[in-house]
């Protein structure tokens, strides 16, 4: 959420944002409930003023009248203020300034490490090859939980946790601090988190006000709503391991086969909490890319980095790289990773502080990062480093957490 005061300040420059991301929200009726919740404001405020004077002189006929107009005020107010903080949740984040300006079309890949992956033989995409491996299950998993639905057996299990362990162990040894976090959250954590408004139609509802979350990020931002930090406290720095589930109803045609649009998966999902500074906050952004990238070139996996347009960004994201990796059977990179700056669009919404040397409180600034998410990622490891027999082989760094160096045909 943004500062109501920065809005009023720099309009324009809202309302460019705005435009650029093609985002749905009235900025001329958030500007008029504005003037109308400040206008109200002062008035309730001067006829509290008149109240506690007339109690203080015992005048009880002045009371009585100033309590009438006070309790229709604090309702007005009350409506104007639920319609203004509606709209509040409604405008997007600033663009950075290297933001490319439109669509998909206006991604930009700044960087291409590795190169695709050749073979001297026809290649098999992941779908085929699990089915000969005997490792996913697509037919038995559409029948138990429907649409994108899987198995994962035998090696394919094991090769599932050995990727999300080496990227959680990767990163624990960086210092971060490992969580396993609650997926079932309440509504404050998705609308504080930037998940909603925008996702609503992505999250599945378990209850009145408890909905599963698509990513760890979630509850890593909410653990510290309502807190203040002193300036030696930070940065914040967190890896989580968890479920996350997704309805991907904005995305029904695009991706349905195979394991890389499913509804549930795993991610390990780094955050960061540091100082409002715009520049620290680039500085723990090129950290975050540079533990992402290290995974995947560990891995031994080829991967583009694509500065993402503004269309194409989240909402709540002021500047946002994505990680594609080169996946054979499509003959394409798939996205794998997404990493994130938010300044203090999140902090803001769940009042996450910290004091200054100088004692001055301010909002944090957040960020976030896809360290690996399986099964996704196992497309690329199974499509890249297939064998002309059929069988898979294990990169080296895992086979620590897998047992095997190899997938063979049964």
């Amino acid at each position: 959420m943004l500062d109501i005061n920065f809005i009023r300040e720099n309009t324009d420059k809202v309302k460019k944002s705005i435009e650029a991301r093609k985002a749905d929200v009235d900025l001329n009726m958030l500007l008029k409930l504005d003037d109308e919740r400040r206008s109200l404001i002062s008035k309730v405020d001067e006829l509290r003023a008149k109240r506690n004077v007339a109690a203080k002189g015992k005048d009880i006929d002045t009371g009585k009248k100033v309590k009438e107009e006070l309790d229709g005020l604090e309702k007005e107010l009350k409506g104007v203020e639920d319609e203004w903080q509606k709209l509040m949740y409604q405008v997007p984040n600033i663009l950075m300034d290297e933001v490319p300006i439109g669509d998909a079309s206006k991604n930009k890949v700044i960087r291409k490490e590795g190169e695709p992956t050749k073979f001297n033989f026809q290649p098999k995409d992941h779908i085929e090859l699990g089915k000969k491996l005997d490792i996913i299950d697509f037919d038995r998993g559409v029948k138990v939980a429907g649409f994108r639905g899987y198995f994962l057996k035998n090696e394919g299990v094991k090769l599932h946790w050995a990727v999300l362990n080496f990227a959680l162990g990767n990163l624990a040894q960086k210092g971060y601090q490992v969580v396993v976090p609650p997926v079932i959250n309440k509504g404050f954590a998705l609308l504080g988190g930037g998940q909603f408004p925008w996702g609503e139609e992505d999250t599945y509802k378990v209850g009145d006000d408890e909905y599963l979350v698509g990513t760890a990020e979630i509850p890593l931002m909410a653990l510290h709503a309502d807190e203040t930090f002193n300036i030696d406290e930070l940065p914040k720095k967190y890896v989580a391991l968890s479920p996350c589930f997704r309805t991907e109803i904005g995305s029904y045609g695009k991706d349905t086969k195979g394991l890389y649009r499913v509804h549930e998966f795993y991610k390990v999902e780094q955050v960061v909490l540091c100082e409002a500074d715009e520049q620290e906050s680039i500085g723990f952004f090129e950290e975050l890319q540079e533990n992402s990238e290290e995974i995947l070139d560990m891995l031994g996996l080829p991967y583009q980095v694509v500065l993402m347009s503004s269309q194409e960004m989240g909402k709540k994201q002021a500047l946002q790289y994505d990680i594609e990796t080169w996946m054979a059977g499509r003959e394409s990179y798939g996205e794998t990773h997404s990493n994130s700056i938010c300044l203090d669009f999140q902090t803001r919404r769940l009042k996450i502080k910290y004091r200054d040397k100088d004692g001055t409180v301010k909002f944090c600034h957040a960020l976030n990062n896809t360290a690996i998410a399986s099964p996704r990622i196992l497309i690329a490891l199974l499509e890249n480093f297939q064998q002309e027999d059929g069988s898979v082989k294990i990169p080296e760094v895992l086979h620590k957490y897998t047992g095997f160096s190899e997938i063979r045909l049964k």
